[in-house]
């Protein structure tokens, strides 16, 4: 038999205070001492005390939910923008369902609608599309990270392609002049945006660039890499992501290039992996995990009637330049051990 659950009025005796004042930290009314508060805190934690969110919400309509919800059909899910829009939700007290929406924009607002009269949650936070559909006839609080389209592909400050062309100047200032970008699939706004940023900036500096179309796999910079002639005067690579990167250098180590000495080479997203690779990779960090944690906190403030927080004004993204790139080479690369019996010796 498991134990008894721990009451309000438990947490009250232990922590030396009115059940109203438990009540009240709970529904984060504010107004109390900060030595009131961690005691009612420690007390809870002590006690192991969960509210029964059945019975609260029956007296207060509050039940201490909030819904997630997010495109069925994707073949991938924005976990990082997920887990810190958890992570708020949960220090906040709330407790989340993640929710699939099917059919066009209107059937996905008639559902959402349907959601919110429930009485089920509190608020609702959208990583799918609803369209242009109003929203403040709802009777919960509706957020919608818009920066995702209908398979949650990144659009606006998500798809922003300005941190490549600062990749480009970075580049340009340690004395390259012939770059070779490695881009992704067109289909995609954010591979598109970084391609126009790629060109724009090359020619606005002068310099020599080359557009290799693939995808986000690494088999397609290691394809691109080892398609090069062997004088080629390409001395640094801009890649579509970390894994495009990744097969770029180990095409180039193929070859018997080195990284950086003979060949720069910079990635995309800052994948955890590749800090700890040799050489460490160069890349442009991208902060999905403010856009969660935005999204849920202006959530939360509408819940509570608060002003929501003003969003960061800043980019979502930062170039971080590790071993991967160095200053441009002085001499012609020389063929690798792939190169030998088909071009001609440096």
């Amino acid at each position: 038999m498991s134990a008894k659950r721990a009451t309000i009025y438990e947490v009250a005796a232990l922590a030396g205070v009115s059940h109203q004042t438990v009540s009240r930290y709970l529904r984060h009314n504010g107004g109390l001492k900060p030595g009131t508060a961690s005691r009612v805190e420690k007390a809870i934690e002590e006690l192991n005390y969960r509210p029964n969110l059945i019975a609260r919400s029956m007296r207060t309509r509050r039940t201490g939910r909030i819904a997630i919800l997010l495109p069925a059909a994707t073949i991938s899910l924005p976990l990082r923008v997920m887990a810190a829009a958890a992570g708020a939700a949960h220090a906040a007290g709330y407790a989340l369902d993640m929710l699939g929406l099917e059919g066009s924009g209107e059937e996905r607002v008639a559902r959402a609608a349907e959601m919110a009269e429930s009485g089920q949650f509190e608020g609702i936070l959208a990583l799918a599309s609803l369209g242009a559909s109003p929203r403040s006839n709802l009777d919960v609080p509706l957020v919608v990270v818009s920066d995702y389209d209908e398979e949650l592909r990144g659009l606006g400050a998500l798809a922003d392609g300005a941190a490549c062309g600062e990749v480009v100047r970075t580049l340009a200032a340690l004395g390259h002049e012939h770059l070779l970008y490695l881009a992704g699939p067109d289909d995609y706004p954010s591979a598109r945006n970084r391609r126009n940023a790629f060109t724009g900036t090359v020619g606005d500096l002068g310099l020599q660039g080359t557009v290799m179309d693939g995808g986000w796999r690494g088999d397609s910079g290691y394809q691109a890499i080892m398609s090069l002639p062997a004088d080629t005067p390409i001395t640094a690579v801009v890649a579509a992501n970390d894994y495009v990167a990744t097969g770029a250098i180990q095409a180039a180590l193929r070859r018997g290039w080195r990284v950086p000495d003979d060949l720069s080479v910079f990635g995309w997203d800052d994948k955890e992996l590749c800090r700890y690779t040799t050489p460490s990779l160069s890349t442009v960090a991208v902060d999905r995990e403010r856009q969660g944690r935005e999204g849920m906190e202006r959530l939360i403030a509408l819940i509570r009637h608060e002003e929501p927080p003003a969003p960061d004004p800043t980019s979502l993204h930062t170039v971080i330049v590790r071993e991967s790139v160095g200053p441009a080479r002085e001499h012609r690369l020389a063929p690798g051990p792939e190169d030998a019996g088909r071009l001609t010796p440096a």
